[in-house]
């Protein structure tokens, strides 16, 4: 129903036939004055389409209409009556309210009473009094045309005026929305908001249901407060609100068809929101305080790390609720929410971003501080990363850690001011006011679920207690702890409210707080939506990738025939497709590799793994910053017509049920971007989901991603992950950050198999790696530092039949046939480009004593693999570890010890050596005759030595 249209709703059996006439007349009441109706009306009509369209174009005749009545009775009417030098003192104050309003509109949240500790000096609003606009008193009881305010009034004195745009602007929520240029997005705020004047009148059981859900929000940070006093926590004392609000979210998003709603958060609240909302059992976390772990593997982490998901039950149906672990580093989990919300849509083909909810939830000070923040708004609207709007949340406690002057903690007036760069909608809300906190989610709901754009509410709150349980916070705040200690709870003063309204009795309050006790003191859950038997087609099931054990080899060949098919297929363009000469030569080129004609090179045989892939129903995603053409200009999976500009991506015309291939260039961005792909690859296991850095060198912005997501997710929170990072690495005298791509920082995080490194030196090999990683049941991030040279390198090629046969060696012997194994007394063992100077430099001083061997994968070491290929040299006297980055850096440190013990069960006697560059605090020399000269110093150390 409510995305249909209105023809849809009359045509739904209780509001047809004979009900038409009612329904009309209720909803013209409605359009006057929405409190006037129901609220179960006012929901139904709050939630059609383009309700807007119809106030937009019907309201602003009455007030042309009344103007030329007004001008009718004028005295003076004449030929000229239009005439702009004529103009009476009641127009031109009829001009000034329209300006009051307008600063109402612009200026109003400054003056809006939204701190509940009314601490916050907040200075005056000039343009908000009458002498600012040539009024005065002594026009309070003259009547004024509305104009274009939705109070459900034509013409009112302007007392009452002045009345409904402080109700509605500065009471208990501050609305900025003027910064919007879309005027149909701001004339639907404005008529949500003036037409209940920023409080709907809610029924005595709404009320109940806000001071229940307030109920159990305090009543658990009681209970935990004296069952574990002083134990870390994060309470959300102070900002209880979240719970109603976030019930209300819920529900609100299920009556639209939602299926799905994804949850970041950071610290505080967060066990609340597990108990309260997603329906974790309270004996679980009691026993989680008492120490015990549910993970059966692993690490763990702390309570407040966790992640949780749940079904419950809303107006709409079913709803999958999915809160997603997190590290410390607050904002991060952001763009990793966004990534697992798109990820869920593309696997429902939901391309109008209706059944999937991303929700982000804050804190005042990392909203403001967090430059990921900024990063997650700007993808918000881009093809690769939109997800329909999100709606943001801030649990605005004012203070940091212990930081609260807004000179010390921010450059803006509002913590919430970055939002204005995608010109989302801001509500400010006061937390202490419950029902004006679930009227700005019902606003932030409709807005996302009608323009597909972020919303931000700022639940403007406090901390009751320090940063955390065991913190005293008066050191540093002592005037807001002041006010704090003598501030009645949100609950308090709620049900103080409700008895004065005669909604509730004191009696009802405390039967409400004991039932809610009670259901704690046995372990019960909690939430009465909670569905006991879940529909599992609503969430992904993990369970074929599950404690799959780690086997290199994996059969990833592809039958010969299929393959040059499939190469034949990826040149194929559509009729009158002009090409750029140098794409239309690489087409070319690639034409005759799929004949056998010209040897496999590195774009080739990548493109190939992906056409084999989507052929296998794997889904391909690859973002990065050039990734459609490629950087070094290898790839070319997205072209471009030379006439029109329109692109083809002929790896997403295979077939017409194929799976989905899509190549994003993404905005300049890593830390964002990477997160994004994160969340959207431990939401669809089989998918090939791959993030390509520009130069390998940039994914240390990303760093805090790959530190405490990738590297770690699986052994903290048995989160698995298949991402594919591919990092352009290797020395060709660019300079410190176009060379590394940090390979020592990637082994150093290497422990109890969790990801896997790889430097693949052949078309094949990429070949195979990229089928493996998609084709085996094991799902552990891929770091590949993959070529720049060698993706044009005239050695670097493979064959029809390698691709076609075997599969991805994680050591690679000596390919030289002309070296005779009996005669080899060294070994240079490599990984990476250096390959190739190595065999260069060997065949020019015709060192057939040395045997060059490629270790492919780093991590997980082949241990085994290595062994068995240095068996093959009876003579081996000296093994040499080869690398181009300097002695502290590349794999030295990190992989000296597995590359020993292989040595060592060959012969104890075998010592390893190193022949690279000199340690040093720079990645690489910025001068191209020093990097030539370390090269060759390191190649003669290396092939060289003993002559």
């Amino acid at each position: 129903m409510q995305n249909g249209t209105m023809e849809e709703l009359w045509s739904t059996s209780h509001l047809s036939g004979g009900n038409q006439a009612y329904l009309d007349e209720m909803f013209e009441a409605y359009l006057a004055d929405p409190n006037s109706v129901t609220e179960q009306w006012r929901a139904v009509f709050d939630k059609l389409p383009n309700i807007n369209d119809k106030v937009t174009t019907d309201t602003p005749h009455a007030p042309v209409r009344d103007h030329f009545l007004l001008l009718g009775k004028s005295r003076n009417v004449a030929a000229s009556t239009l005439a702009p030098s004529i103009v009476t003192e009641h127009e031109r104050k009829q001009v000034q309210v329209h300006q009051l309003a307008t600063a109402y509109r612009f200026r109003g949240h400054q003056k809006a009473k939204l701190d509940p500790l009314g601490i916050a000096i907040r200075g005056d609003v000039p343009d908000l009094e009458l002498q600012y606009h040539g009024l005065s008193a002594a026009d309070e009881d003259t009547i004024f045309q509305c104009g274009n305010l939705y109070i459900g009034k034509s013409e009112a004195p302007l007392k009452d005026i002045v009345n409904a745009l402080e109700q509605t602007y500065c009471s208990s929520i501050g609305t900025e929305f003027t910064h919007i240029v879309d005027t149909a997005e701001r004339r639907w705020i404005e008529q949500r908001i003036e037409s209940v004047r920023s409080k709907p009148d809610y029924s005595p059981q709404a009320r109940k249901h806000i001071l229940e859900r307030l109920t159990a929000s305090e009543g658990l940070e009681k209970f935990l407060g004296s069952k574990y006093p002083g134990t870390k926590r994060f309470g959300l004392e102070g900002g209880e609100t979240l719970v109603p609000l976030m019930d209300e979210l819920i529900q609100r998003s299920g009556s639209y068809g939602a299926k799905e709603i994804v949850i970041g958060m950071a610290h505080r609240g967060r066990l609340n929101m597990l108990v309260n909302i997603l329906g974790k059992n309270p004996s679980e976390l009691f026993q989680e305080f008492e120490g015990k772990s549910f993970l059966d593997q692993g690490s763990g982490d702390v309570k407040y790390h966790q992640g949780f998901s749940s079904n419950v039950m809303t107006e709409g149906g079913e709803v999958h609720l999915a809160l997603a672990f997190n590290p410390s580093h607050l904002e991060i989990v952001s763009p990793v929410v966004e990534g697992s919300v798109r990820a869920r849509q593309d696997r429902r083909k939901d391309n109008t971003r209706d059944q999937v909810v991303p929700v982000n939830i804050h804190g005042d000070a990392a909203f403001a501080g967090q430059g990921v923040v900024m990063e997650t708004f700007q993808m918000s609207q881009t093809r690769a990363f939109n997800t329909g709007g999100t709606v943001h949340i801030i649990i605005n406690n004012q203070v940091g850690f212990t930081t609260s002057k807004r000179e010390d903690a921010r450059s803006t007036e509002y913590c919430t001011d970055i939002a204005k760069m995608v010109q989302a909608p801001i509500l400010h809300v006061n937390g202490d006011d419950p029902e004006a906190v679930v009227f700005a989610t019902q606003v932030a709901v409709d807005y996302r679920q009608q323009f597909k754009k972020d919303v931000v509410i700022d639940l403007v709150c406090y901390r009751r207690r320090g940063h955390n349980e065991a913190d005293e916070p008066a050191m540093t705040q002592p005037m807001m702890y002041q006010a704090i200690r003598s501030r009645k709870t949100s609950l308090a003063l709620y049900i103080e409210s409700l008895i004065e309204q005669e909604v509730i009795t004191e009696a009802d309050a405390k039967a409400m707080a004991d039932e809610y006790r009670d259901l704690l003191d046995n372990g019960e859950h909690v939430v009465k939506s909670l569905v006991k038997e879940p529909n599992k087609t609503l969430f992904v099931d993990w369970s074929p990738y599950l404690n799959q054990p780690v086997v290199d080899d994996y059969d990833s060949s592809y039958p010969l025939k299929d393959l040059q098919d499939l190469a034949n297929q990826m040149n194929t363009l559509p009729e009158g497709f002009p090409l750029q000469r140098q794409v239309n030569k690489i087409l070319e080129d690639r034409a005759k590799m799929a004949k056998g004609a010209l040897p496999i090179n590195w774009g080739m045989a990548e493109m190939l793994a992906y056409a084999t892939l989507i052929k296998d129903g794997h889904p391909v995603r690859m973002t990065g910053q050039d990734s459609g053409r490629g950087t070094f200009v290898h790839r070319h999976a997205v072209l471009h017509n030379q006439k029109d500009g329109s692109t083809y991506t002929p790896l997403a015309h295979l077939s017409d049920d194929q799976p989905s291939f899509e190549v994003f260039d993404s905005f300049l961005s890593e830390e964002a971007v990477v997160a994004f792909e994160y969340g959207y690859s431990t939401t669809t296991p089989n998918s090939l989901v791959i993030w390509e850095a520009q130069f390998g060198d940039f994914a240390n912005g990303a760093q805090v991603v790959i530190d405490q997501f990738i590297t770690s997710g699986e052994h903290k929170w048995g989160r698995l992950c298949g991402l594919v990072m591919l990092l352009p690495h290797g020395y060709e005298g660019q300079g410190p950050e176009h060379s590394s791509a940090r390979l020592e920082r990637f082994l150093q995080m290497c422990a109890e198999q969790n990801i896997q490194v790889c430097m693949p030196t052949t078309p094949a090999q990429v070949f195979h790696m990229l089928r493996r990683q998609a084709r085996r049941n094991l799902r552990k991030p891929l770091v590949v530092m993959s070529p720049k040279s060698l993706l044009r390198h005239k050695d670097a090629v493979s064959s029809l039949e390698e691709l076609a046969n075997g599969s991805f060696q994680t050591v690679l012997p000596e390919a030289d046939s002309s070296i005779d194994p009996k005669k080899v007394t060294r070994v240079v063992l490599c990984s990476g480009k250096v390959y190739y100077d190595l065999t260069e430099k060997r065949a020019k001083e015709s060192a057939d004593h040395v045997a060059i061997i490629r270790i492919e994968q780093l991590y997980p070491f082949p241990e085994d693999r290595l062994y068995e290929i240095l068996l093959a040299y009876p003579k081996l006297k000296e093994v040499i570890w080869s690398q181009e980055e300097p002695m502290n850096q590349g794999a030295w440190y990190s992989s000296q010890h597995h590359m020993r013990k292989a040595l060592h069960r060959v012969n104890p006697k075998l010592y390893l050596s190193y022949a690279g560059r000199e340690a040093s605090a720079s990645p690489a020399a910025g001068y191209m005759a020093l990097h030539l000269e370390q090269l060759e110093k390191f190649l003669n150390e290396a092939i060289l030595l003993d002559q």
